[in-house]
Order: C-alpha cells, then structure tokens, then sequence
C-alpha cells in the first residue's frame, strides 16, 4: 500500500498532462489561439497543490516534451524548426517549473501551518486534562487524547513505581523492544532481563483489535533522568508514525515529564509535610505525656502510697477521699490516653464511622446520664424537641463529640453555672449546641482551638487539659459531612455548635 502511494503523485501528473493534451488537440483542430500552450501551467499548478514540488516539475517536463511533440513543427519530433518557438518552449519550461515549484511550496507552506495548528491545539488540550488532580486519571485522559489524534491502536503512558506505584518492576527500553510481545486486548505482558513478567494495562486500547505489537517507546524525562515513558502499538503491517507525529509525540513526552515531576515534587512535598506534622505531634505528645499523664499519676500514687501507710490510722473517710482522688485521677487518666489514641487514629485514617439511623433525644440523654460526674455541681439543661427526625450517625462517635463539648464546658465554667445541650432542625441539617456560662472564647481563637494540642486560656482562667477534646470532636463531625463551630452571637459564655446531615453520606 505504501509502495502504490509513492506513485500516485507522478501518476496524476502523467494524467493531468495527458488530459490537458487532448483538451488542446481538440481546440487546435478547430480554430487557432495564441499561447494555448499555457494551459499546461493550470495542469502543473493543480499538480503543484495537490502532490508537491516533485510532481509538479515531473508535470512540467512531461508538459514541455508533450507540447513540443505534438504541436510544434515539425510534429512528432523532439527537434524544432523555429528559432522563436525554441525560445518560447524554453520559456515556457521555466515558468512551469518556477510556477510549480512556488505554488507547491505554498502548499507545503499551508499544510505545516495546518499541522502547526493542530499540534499546537492537540497539545494545549492535552495541558489541560494533565491539571486533572487524580495522576493516574489525568495520564489516562492524556493517552486517549493523543491515542483518538493520531488514529493509533493502542498507548499507554508507563511512569515510574515512585510517581504511580504498581507492583512490578520497570523493565528496561531494549528489554521492552526485544520482548515485542504481542497482545491481545487491553494488556501489554513484557519481560524484563531476569525473565519476570510484567503487565502494562493499554490506555484506550481499540476493542476488539488485532494481535499488536510494541513499534516504538518514547521516554519521558526530568531533570535528565527517565522517569516514564511512552508506549506506542500497531497491528502487523500497521503504517509507522510520520515524522510529525513523532516530533508532537516527543513534545508531549516532555509535558508528561514536567507533570510527573511536579507530581513527584508534590508527593514528596506531602510526605515531609506529614512527616513535620509526625514530628510536631510527637513533640506535643511529649508535652502532653510530661504534663497531663504526670499529673493524676502522681496524684495516684500519692493516694496509693497514704492508704498503705500502717503507722497512720485514717479514719474512714479520709480512706474514701483517697480512694475517691485514686478513682477520678484514673478517670482523668483514662480520658486523656483515649484521646490521645482517637487523634492517632483519626490521622492515620483508621477511624471510620459506622452509621445507622438513631434517635437524637435517646443519644443526648445517654450523654448526659454518663457525664454527670463531670457535670457535678452543674445544672444541665436539655432542649430537645420530640419531633426530630432519626439521623444516620455513628452513635460512639457524635457521642464523643458532645461529650468532649460538655467536658469542656464543664471545665470553664464557675461552680453552680448552668450547662445547656439543645437540639433543633436547621433546614436538611440537625443542629447540636453546648452552651455555658463561663469566660467565653475570644474572636481570634475561635479557629484555633480546634487543632490539636492548642490550648487556650480564657478570662480570669489559666489553660487546661491537653488541647484534644475539640479536635477530636471537629474531625469527627467532619467526618459524618457535617461543620462545626464557635458562635461569637453569644452575650455571655460560650457556645459551641455543630451540624450533621440528617441522611449523611459522607466519610
């Protein structure tokens, strides 16, 4: 097919001469025009266009033999009579091929700015779907974009383990080209120097196409490392990729090289962030630990070792208190390693929650009956309306979330200060609100106190406890698709408020 093609261009300039040549032969045999011979230029220049500069000096040549054979005196003779039709037959042969020749060149003018054009839009819309932010996503779009232009089988973008992690190794270019393997579907299998298989998956693979094999890898480089590559297949006796083809190909190879550097770069920059905040946390724990976990240990023990003294006779309740601080500091105890271990999980991903539908009224009730020695000396005040919908929820977790609030609120509020819990419907939401009347929460730290490990210290009041209880609480909240936060609309104390979907589909 190939071959056939490469003749196609002298072909149509046989052609055209020969029809232009009957075409004067059938108006020379009826009346004389002058200068009839320039009707073989408008052949030559269709030549020109249509097939290029080879084809159209063949056109000329054949054009000016053609004319000199058949029209000029003496005919069927390459030989001429006149001085004048010499010279006008050698002029015209000039102009033919300078015509030709400047309207091909036009024509080939034209064409690269078409291909120009395409190259240039093909690569700007390839740009845009690399801003994808999913990776393997954005490399899947790119592949059939450039795979639906330039008419191929089959093309997959093969990055490096670091930058898309799959489980095999990279197998070597020589190594891919020697392997050719054929393949079938949507699968490239290949080889690598110690004879471990390996599976490329095609990336806009044509289904249901013909056994194929690897014509040519083209690899993507970085920063003068190869981190990817390109992986073109074609059935058997599939036409190779023109040199423009290969040229886009190449540029794009280089896109993809600047994007699965940034990718790189972004995932490094990820993992030293997540590392800083390790480090970060492992700091604050230590702080935590050398504070909050000191402090009802060493109570504790003091407790501990008073009861155990023989040389002292408590009475019985002196022996009650201490049991009693032993009690509440285990608690306390108990309350910050829980915490802790919530934090722990939540960052690494590993608290999920568990959701079904559940009566808001029975869990707040629950709450309050099960922080009332928290809230001792405490007046607490629930409003909850009966006709509250059941929200999907998991019941330990939103019960953590109030619990930590009411804690909280417990914790800054004078002896004998009312602590309110109250419930409504806000539009498709169900709103939670722990309100009490201590010192407030100043504007500036009504973002903050939500990380971990901040701690506030509030009017009239030092900062207390490890800084968890409203982290903890707004990773949670979040994660059941619902927002958390302090409202500032509050004459007197503090109010915290958190809302959740009534069918929640998040986390």
């Amino acid at each position: 097919m190939t071959v056939i093609r490469r003749f196609v261009p002298y072909v149509a300039a046989v052609a055209a001469v020969a029809l232009t040549s009957v075409f004067i032969g059938f108006v020379v045999g009826r009346t004389q025009i002058a200068n009839i011979s320039m009707l073989y230029l408008v052949a030559v220049l269709l030549v020109a266009v249509a097939f290029g500069t080879t084809a159209a000096i063949v056109a000329s040549v054949l054009a000016f033999l053609t004319f000199d054979w058949f029209f000029v005196p003496p005919t069927h003779q390459l030989i001429v009579a006149d001085a004048e039709e010499l010279f006008s037959l050698a002029l015209f042969l000039i102009t033919a091929v300078v015509t030709g020749t400047l309207a091909a060149r036009e024509r080939a003018r034209a064409q690269e700015a078409e291909h120009r054009e395409r190259d240039a839009k093909l690569l700007y819309e390839a740009a845009f779907l690399m801003a994808e932010p999913e990776l393997e996503r954005a490399l899947a779009a790119v592949a059939e974009h450039f795979r639906a232009a330039l008419d191929l089988d089959a093309l997959a973008i093969d990055a490096e383990a670091e930058i898309l992690p799959r489980p095999a190794t990279a197998a070597r270019d020589e190594t891919a080209r020697a392997a050719l393997g054929a393949t079938t579907g949507n699968e490239l299998r290949m080889m690598d120097q110690h004879g471990a298989s390996r599976r490329i998956r095609l990336v806009g693979a044509r289904t249901g196409s013909r056994r194929q094999r690897l014509t040519q890898v083209i690899p993507i480089t970085a920063s003068g490392q190869r981190i990817g590559r390109l992986l073109i297949l074609a059935r058997e006796r599939a036409e190779a990729l023109s040199s423009s083809d290969e040229r886009l190909l190449a540029i794009a190879a280089a896109h993809l090289g600047v994007t699965l550097e940034r990718a790189r770069f972004r995932e490094e920059a990820t993992e030293a962030e997540a590392l800083r905040r390790a480090d970060e946390l492992k700091t604050e724990l230590l702080h935590a630990v050398s504070h909050e976990l000191r402090t009802p240990l060493a109570s504790i023990l003091a407790s501990a070792g008073s009861l155990r003294q023989k040389d002292v006779a408590w009475t019985d309740r002196e022996r009650d208190e201490f049991a009693g601080a032993i009690q509440d500091e285990a608690l306390r105890l108990d309350r910050v390693v829980g915490n802790l271990l919530d934090l722990s999980r939540i960052e690494n991903g590993t608290l999920v929650p568990h959701k079904a539908w559940h009566d808001v009224g029975a869990l707040v009730e629950d709450v309050a009956g099960r922080m009332r020695p928290v809230t001792a000396g405490h007046p607490v005040r629930l409003d909850v309306p009966e006709d509250l919908p059941p929200v999907e929820l998991d019941y330990v977790e939103i019960g953590q979330v109030l619990s930590n609030l009411v804690e909280n609120a417990a914790k800054f509020s004078p002896p004998g200060s009312e602590i309110g819990i109250r419930v409504a419907r806000d539009d498709g939401d169900v709103q939670f609100e722990v309100r009490d009347h201590g010192p407030g929460i100043a504007p500036a730290d009504a973002e903050r106190i939500f990380a971990p490990f901040v701690r506030v210290a509030r009017a009239g009041q030092g900062s207390r406890g490890v800084g968890l209880g409203l982290a903890i609480a707004k990773r949670l909240v979040e994660a059941h698709s619902g927002s958390i936060w302090v409202d500032q609309d509050v004459s007197e104390g503090a109010r915290v408020v958190f809302t959740l979907p009534v069918g929640a589909h998040g986390g």
